[in-house]
């Protein structure tokens, strides 16, 4: 099916960064007395804004994390996309074929601009987006599950929710896809299936989505 705007999730879509940043949360999560291991970093916090880190620890200790906590984590983070992060492997052949064929697409990520431009640097696929490309939660205070993040980019790029289709790998991206009225696309290279249900769509490689998108 052809849609007028496809909306890439960037983190386990466009970047394979989800092994690197949920490695990284694990570990300084337990480091502040929190124990948390790499599977349940994936199964609580992927997909999701800083702020769902900041309360579900909240919701289940009773306290708060550092005021720095954010800063120290991105540090950390991007430290390590510098040394290690790759592109989603087909991802940028998928690019380009959006490219040649005319059709609009953006980025829109639970991470912020400077953690999405980092990453995009680190990996090359800078070259396929420009400012005007690129949505973070930052833009609109309520992340994933909530739709605000997708409809702002829908919006800003001129196109009604019906007409885009979400790429996505993460449950609480499937639901905020699903909750602004737009088909989605679950990436499950990364989380099972089972997790992705709602989704329009399922598929394992990016070959697969050029396919789906045509």
């Amino acid at each position: 099916m052809r849609y007028d705007l496809v909306i890439f999730d960037n983190d386990g879509v466009l970047v394979d960064s989800e092994p690197i940043s949920n490695r990284l949360l694990a570990a300084y999560l337990t480091e502040l007395g929190h124990p948390t291991s790499y599977e349940d970093s994936i199964r609580d916090y992927m997909g999701s804004a800083m702020h769902r880190i900041h309360d579900l620890v909240m919701e289940r200790t009773g306290k708060r994390l550092p005021d720095d906590f954010d800063d120290v984590f991105h540090a950390r983070v991007f430290a390590a996309f510098q040394r290690e992060l790759k592109p989603v492997a087909g991802a940028a052949d998928v690019l380009e074929k959006l490219a040649v064929d005319g059709t609009p697409y953006c980025v829109a990520s639970s991470g912020g601009h400077e953690r999405i431009r980092v990453g995009h640097r680190a990996t090359g696929l800078d070259r396929w987006f420009g400012e005007e490309r690129i949505f973070s939660s930052q833009d609109v205070g309520r992340g994933k599950p909530a739709p605000d993040l997708f409809l702002h980019a829908a919006d800003r790029m001129g196109v009604a929710a019906e007409k885009c289709v979400v790429v996505e790998d993460s449950p609480l991206g499937v639901q905020a896809a699903v909750a602004a009225g737009m088909d989605v696309y679950g990436f499950t290279a990364m989380t099972p299936a089972a997790r992705l249900a709602d989704a329009t769509q399922l598929f394992s490689r990016m070959e697969e989505l050029a396919d789906l998108l045509t």
